[in-house]
């Protein structure tokens, strides 16, 4: 056989310098991140759930922003001051600000954001994070015009921010997007607007698809390793597996329930789980008169539930019983627990069951006439496998008929926050802020995140003394009123959330925080995207 024939001096130059040229290319680099459920919304004064909020940190910045660690750092801002004790902020904006079409960003659109978010019409319900400023309460009923809110602007980068009173926590809420500015053109189509983040929308496929690339006005664009981030709304954690172990997803938003012993094996290197100020409850529509009307019965239901099997066979990823609304974690403080946390899990079906007869003889049910209750949870597996097993145990401790319902996620929103079909259903929170009152504001009266309607003059007035103190006094005050809301049981803790990744070793800048907090700008791969 004939040997190949040799390459000549000219072949061979070509092929050397286009290998070269191949090696120095630089490929575009995406990100292809979980996002669970479809954003409920991108308007920042509308959006609720954390899919919606992780997307718009993505799209767009307030005053601060969060660095990789998920610690503050200088946003749209980048300085401040502290002044009058803590009740005025005075904010200069970077003079490199920029919308996404190149208009700068200034104080006037601060102003305008915040006008909005406090109008009775706009109806956000998020816009209670901001009650410290001056006048929002008025502002937010209609007895004062936005223009008496404490936010202004002495000149054209400045924004000054008056409070009420000092609060220790207010610094982190102007990095949620309630916060945020808004542009001229933005008032009414916040899809298509011009946006001040590290990214633009760049395109949205529902169900399936959220894509978004590098904006090239952001001021610190010359510091983003990758040109786009796509986002993939999955809200089964095992379809998410699936595509991240078929090289689809380089990030994942959560770990299938019942997987985690399993991924430990398999997937260690990629598998990322950390502590997370964070609570899962079932919250009661205090509507409803034999549930609202009887802290007894909301009793009963919460000990006949064994959260040590809920976070060992139904969750199984390094989960914590919950027996208190606030997590553990901020420091300086002592979750307020349900006393009955130290009993046996025997003692504890004992003492519902005690409960329950005590009220089913008053309200006219019992081992003939069951209590039939509604469960209701958005479309999730592992929220069905929850809500399965909760029903399970009060069928088994208390004899309940639970009659379960699921709901797409806009869905289930809306029908928690209008509670008229509403009974039990599945909630929680995760702070948005390091502080107990991030957690408990939740409860006050009118509230507009109170879905279920729980309203207590007691609670409220020992809210409304705790801002009036600071310190250890504080603290201690909060965790009375906590006190009061696990002896009323608006909610029923089930368990502490972790926060629970699968990571592609190929991501860099990935980094574990207890906010869970994971800005797509501080991410990098080192490889193309599969």
């Amino acid at each position: 056989m004939e040997p190949p024939p040799r390459m000549n001096t000219v072949r061979l130059v070509i092929v050397a310098v286009t290998m070269l040229m191949l090696a120095q290319t630089v490929w575009p680099m995406s990100v292809n991140r979980g996002l669970g459920p479809e954003p409920d919304s991108l308007d920042i004064h509308q959006a609720q759930g954390l899919s919606a909020i992780n997307l718009l940190r993505d799209l767009r910045e307030g005053l601060l922003s969060f660095d990789a660690k998920g610690e503050l750092v200088p946003g749209q801002a980048e300085s401040w001051q502290v002044l009058d004790g803590g009740k005025r902020y005075r904010f200069t904006l970077r003079p490199d600000a920029r919308w996404s079409n190149g208009d700068p960003v200034t104080a006037a659109d601060f102003i305008r954001a915040w006008h909005r978010a406090f109008s009775p019409q706009t109806a956000s319900s998020t816009v209670g994070l901001l009650q410290p400023v001056v006048n929002a309460t008025a502002v937010m009923s209609g007895k004062m015009s936005a223009d008496a809110l404490g936010i202004e602007a002495p000149e054209p980068g400045v924004v000054e921010i008056t409070l009420t009173k000092p609060a220790p926590w207010f610094l982190e809420l102007l990095a949620h997007p309630v916060s945020y500015p808004l542009h001229p053109s933005s008032m009414d189509d916040p899809r298509h607007a011009p946006v001040n983040g590290p990214f633009m929308l760049e395109k949205w496929v529902p169900r399936a698809l959220i894509s978004l690339k590098k904006n090239p006005e952001y001021y610190a664009a010359n510091s983003i390793l990758i040109d786009s981030v796509k986002y993939f709304p999955i809200e089964e954690p095992a379809a998410e597996l699936l595509r991240f172990r078929a090289h689809e997803l380089d990030i994942t938003e959560t770990i299938p329930s019942g997987r985690y012993d399993w991924l430990e094996k398999n997937l260690a290197a990629q598998l990322r789980t950390y502590p997370y100020l964070g609570s899962f409850w079932l919250g009661i529509n205090f509507r409803r008169p034999i549930l609202g009307h009887s802290a007894s019965l909301r009793r009963a239901l919460a000990l006949a539930i064994d959260r040590e099997i809920l976070v060992r066979v139904v969750l199984g990823a390094g989960e914590m019983p919950a027996w208190s609304i606030v997590p553990p974690g901020i420091s300086g403080y002592r979750p307020a627990q349900m006393v009955e946390r130290g009993w046996s899990q025997e003692r504890r079906e004992a003492e519902a069951v005690r409960l329950f007869r005590e009220v089913g003889f008053q309200a006219g049910f019992g081992k003939h006439k069951p209590l039939v209750i509604e469960l209701r949870y958005n479309t999730s597996q592992l929220h069905r496998r929850m809500a399965v097993a909760v029903s399970a145990m009060w069928k088994q401790v208390l004899g309940v008929a639970t009659e379960l319902v699921n709901e797409e996620w806009k869905v289930f929103v809306n029908n928690r926050k209008m509670g008229v079909v509403t009974e039990i259903f599945r909630g929680g929170w995760i702070a948005d802020y390091g502080d107990p009152s991030s957690f408990l504001d939740l409860f006050t009266s009118g509230s507009a995140l109170n879905t279920t309607f729980y309203a207590d003059s007691e609670f409220d007035q020992i809210l409304a003394s705790a801002d009036r103190d600071s310190g250890v006094v504080r603290m201690e005050r909060l965790h009375k009123a906590e006190s009061v809301l696990m002896q009323d049981m608006p909610v029923i803790p089930l368990y502490y959330y972790v926060s629970r990744h699968l990571v592609s070793t190929r991501i860099t800048g990935f980094a574990d925080n207890v906010r869970d907090i994971h800005l797509s700008r501080y991410l990098g791969s080192t490889a193309e995207s599969p």
